[in-house]
Formats: C-alpha cells, sequence, structure tokens
C-alpha cells in the first residue's frame, strides 16, 4: 500500500513522534495502519538499571515508564480500541506481552474487537536468576486481526510453527534500551504480516527496533514514544540504518 502523504495528517508516514501514545494515537486517522507491532509495559514494577542479562547498568538508558498494576487493564483496553480503529479493515496486530499481565491484555484484545488468530511463544536464550521460582525465559506475542476473513498472511515458511525460538540480541559495551526486540523477530513479523509499501505502527516505541527493521524491509512506519532519550537513541539508529542499511 502506497500512502499519500496527506493521509496520515498531522502526522507523517516513515517518523517517530515523542509523546504519550494514548495522547497520540486518537491524533492517528482511522483505518490507515496496515500492521501494529508492539511491546508495551508489562507493569511488574521493572527496575531498568538492574543488572538483568549480565549487562552493565552504566549502558542502559535511565527513564522506564512503568504502568500502574491497578491501572492495566484500563491502559490495556484505551490503547487497543484506538489501534482498532486506526487499523486497516485487512490489518494485523503482534502484542507482547508478559506472564503477569497476560489476562489483562488477552481480555483487552477481546474487548477491543480483535479476533485472536495465534497465541505465539517467543523463547529467548536466557532470563533473570530466580531462587524460589523457575526462570522465566519466554514472553506471549498475540497475534490479532480486526476481519478473521481477510487479512495479511506471508506464508514465508512451508510449516509455520508458533514456538518461535529467537536470541536475544546482547549489546556487549554499547549504549541500549532497559528493553529491545530482537531484529530478527521484527523482520519474522514484518515478513508474514506486511507486504513492502505497508504502514507499520509501534505505540510504544522504545529502541525503535520496529521503525528500523520496516525501513529496512521497505515499509513505511510510525512510531511514539514518552522516554526523551528513548526517542532520540531511536532517531540516532534510524540514521545509521539510513546510512549503513543495517537494522
Amino acid at each position: 500500500m502506497t500512502l499519500s502523504r496527506h493521509i496520515l495528517e498531522p502526522f507523517e508516514a516513515d517518523s517517530i513522534v515523542l509523546g504519550d501514545a494514548l495522547e497520540l494515537l486518537p491524533r492517528v486517522p482511522s483505518k490507515t495502519v496496515d500492521l501494529i507491532v508492539t511491546d508495551p509495559p508489562f507493569a511488574i514494577d521493572f527496575r531498568a538499571q538492574k543488572m538483568n542479562y549480565n549487562r552493565t547498568g552504566a549502558n542502559v538508558l535511565e527513564g522506564y515508564r512503568e504502568v500502574d498494576g491497578r491501572d492495566y487493564a484500563e491502559f490495556s483496553i484505551r490503547w487497543m480500541e484506538e489501534a482498532y480503529r486506526i487499523l486497516a479493515p485487512s490489518g494485523s496486530m503482534y502484542v507482547f506481552s508478559g506472564w503477569n499481565r497476560l489476562k489483562d491484555v488477552l481480555s483487552a484484545v477481546d474487548d477491543a474487537g480483535f479476533s485472536t488468530i495465534n497465541h505465539i511463544i517467543w523463547k529467548y536464550q536466557f532470563g533473570v536468576f530466580t531462587r524460589k521460582k523457575y526462570v522465566t525465559s519466554h514472553y506471549h506475542i498475540i497475534f490479532a486481526v480486526k476481519n478473521p476473513g481477510s487479512y495479511t498472511f506471508n506464508k514465508v515458511e512451508h510449516y509455520p510453527e508458533d514456538v518461535w525460538t529467537i536470541k536475544r540480541e546482547y549489546w556487549k559495551g554499547r549504549k541500549k534500551t532497559p528493553t529491545k526486540l530482537p531484529s530478527d523477530l521484527v523482520r519474522k513479523i514484518l515478513s508474514f504480516s506486511s507486504n513492502p509499501g505497508d504502514l507499520v505502527l509501534d505505540p510504544f516505541l522504545g529502541s525503535g527496533t520496529v521503525a528500523v527493521v520496516s525501513k529496512e524491509m521497505d515499509r513505511r512506519f510510525l512510531g511514539f514514544e514518552l522516554v526523551s532519550d528513548y526517542y532520540e537513541f531511536a532517531r540516532e539508529r534510524l540514521d545509521l540504518a539510513s546510512c549503513t542499511g543495517q537494522a
């Protein structure tokens, strides 16, 4: 799908915006987005500077904004209702979730009007060390669509399973945000559920991986990020991708 610039007013395709998704999503015109891929806050009292995953705290950007667990159900339904409105009739959405608030996410997906196609498990290679419980080494990815009778699904694998083993990216000695989706994971989603020229939105942009990979794969992109340092970091990555062609 090729978009005229005016269709997204007041935004432009191939841009990222500093601001709160709950305030910006209502400004996106209806039925203009082909695919939403996002990793929203999980409401788990996440501590960004904690020495998780054997990383050096000094390299981790501060400012992570969490959502109070008591407000998470309302938060989820607010942004998903807007997501449903702005998706094109054949649009799809992939939402990442930890197990802690999965119930709220699943309820919001249903209440917003989406149809769930798959509940994907992303298995990664390491989690946070625990003493009295099993180590969590997976995320849930909810694949939902607006119209179960018509949505983009490119069968790029002969036997596409719903458990994905994809390694986290370990950026040793480099600046990073506390959470970052692997580029290979985003490429897989975009390959299955979008086509060149489609508009991909990430309302909780974080490190900018969804925008960077969309640019790399000739998709248009739009992203929102609340934390100014993360926004600037995402801009730096997009600028570097423009120069090198790499995410």
